[in-house]
């Protein structure tokens, strides 16, 4: 058998692994491999869009709620009678109520009697009132058509003279308050999610530009030699792709669950005075299907909104490249 030279074994031996090495230089990632600053970018975006999500469904549940108290009040007029020397109280109700249902657009009216006022005072008066012997007021509800309000100024004017001591209040003023509250607290709402978004923003741009220090000489050697800018980028934008989708799924995550806990949390708690207020408020803490698909959305727009604040970053580094290499040859 004839021998074959060690150095003969070795140049073949190279032959034959140069491709294989050749395949994995070509394979090597251009921006850093994950590591410590990267995790910490994943946790930050993941903070991000979780303090996103909160604003949006806070928003949503803000705006449906005052939603719902808008239309219970819009269809509702409510007629106050207060007690006065020698008024019979049943008698007012009853001809408050035959005077009001007599307008158009009125559907229909009810009688608070003595145990429902009853109960609306049990809260601050406690039980077992005897609504006879206090000055309290007693009320009529006078449900309206939406689409055809009756005249409110008629009805006014028709009652007083017959019962002096009737004021009637079409809510009006609620109404307009809580349109101005709601519009208010959207706004808000959307101003908070703009400032997240923008620190979202910075926070990837200094995370790209730090990425790019570190790998800096040979991303301005690939381009240099001919790679395009948009090659380099697009290797910048899917790593960072990847890092905001990974962050924004976490953080959105996160926020449903804290939704799905306050929902549960007041079902369970339903019938406790700190559960009324807060649904009374906030409602059910349920942000319904259009909530959790505003959340999905958020997730997908804060991954896109980092892949593409990353392409913008590196294009204009290289660009800064191009204008400073006629000053350095």
């Amino acid at each position: 058998m004839t021998d074959i030279p060690a150095d003969q074994m070795h140049d073949e031996a190279d032959e034959t692994t140069a491709p294989v090495r050749r395949v994995q230089r070509r394979m090597a990632p251009i921006v850093p491999a994950q590591n410590i600053a990267g995790r910490a970018m994943v946790l930050v975006i993941a903070i991000m869009t979780f303090l996103s999500c909160l604003t949006f469904g806070a928003v949503t549940l803000v705006r449906d709620t005052a939603s719902v108290w808008e239309n219970q009040i819009s269809r509702e007029a409510t007629i106050q009678i207060k007690p006065a020397e020698g008024l019979d109280m049943d008698a007012a109700l009853a001809q408050a109520s035959q005077i009001a249902s007599e307008f158009p657009g009125v559907k229909a009216t009810k009688i608070i009697d003595r145990d429902a006022t009853a109960r609306l005072l049990e809260p601050w008066l406690g039980t077992g009132l005897n609504i006879d012997e206090l000055p309290v007021p007693r009320l009529v509800i006078v449900t309206i058509d939406e689409a055809n309000p009756p005249d409110f100024a008629a009805m006014r004017a028709a009652i007083t003279p017959k019962l002096p001591s009737a004021a009637l209040d079409d809510h009006r003023t609620w109404v307009d308050r809580l349109v101005v509250m709601g519009h208010t607290t959207v706004t808000i709402g959307f101003a908070v999610l703009a400032l997240i978004l923008s620190a979202t923003v910075l926070t990837v741009v200094f995370a790209t530009r730090g990425a790019m220090a570190g790998n800096g000489h040979i991303i301005e050697v690939l381009h240099f030699v001919g790679a395009e800018a948009r090659f380099i980028a697009r290797e910048f934008r899917w790593h960072f792709l990847v890092t905001g989708m990974k962050g924004a799924a976490a953080g959105g995550a996160a926020a449903i669950a804290v939704f799905i806990v306050f929902s549960w949390w007041s079902s369970r708690n339903m019938a406790t005075p700190q559960a009324d207020q807060a649904t009374a408020l906030f409602g059910n803490f349920a942000i319904g299907s259009a909530g959790y698909l505003g959340v999905g959305l958020m997730v997908v727009v804060i991954g896109a909104l980092t892949a593409a604040t990353s392409h913008a970053t590196v294009v204009a580094y290289l660009s800064d490249i191009d204008v400073r290499q006629p000053d350095s040859g």
